[in-house]
């Protein structure tokens, strides 16, 4: 099982995109996807002050509401972005919530889940059709 949490470089043609803002990065060899909410969403939100996660173990749907976050502008729920079972949270943003806003795609980053059916990440949104989404493209 592959549940490395460092930092990793935000490269926009590894990562997939839903329509909730929630990026997923690529999969490693046993299924698993590091899960996170995109610049834009972070952004968007303000400063987050406030992070609840899915625990390990969970089983996760696609789109539905898994987490949490909460902003000083307001709270916002973290939907799941494909079927899977929780492998690993990012436990530093109980302390921290503001790595979010700091480094989206990388220190940021929310939980990792091993994907029931992980060729179903090629049907999330590319880079482009994100940016597109957002009105950056």
């Amino acid at each position: 099982m592959s549940t490395d949490v460092s930092s990793e470089t935000h490269d926009p043609n590894d990562l997939r995109y839903t329509a909730e803002h929630e990026w997923i990065g690529p999969v490693d060899d046993d299924g698993v996807v590091r899960v996170g909410v995109t610049d834009y969403a972070q952004s968007a939100l303000g400063d987050i002050v406030y992070v609840s996660l899915p625990a390990v173990g969970d089983e996760v749907t696609a789109g539905a509401a898994c987490g949490e976050l909460e902003s000083t502008k307001s709270v916002s729920d973290v939907y799941a972005p494909l079927d899977g079972v929780v492998v690993a949270r990012n436990d530093a943003l109980d302390a921290n919530p503001e790595l979010i806003n700091a480094d989206a795609y990388g220190d940021g980053w929310l939980f990792t889940v091993r994907l029931t059916e992980p060729a179903a990440r090629e049907r999330l949104l590319d880079d482009a059709a994100y940016r597109g989404l957002v009105g950056e493209g």
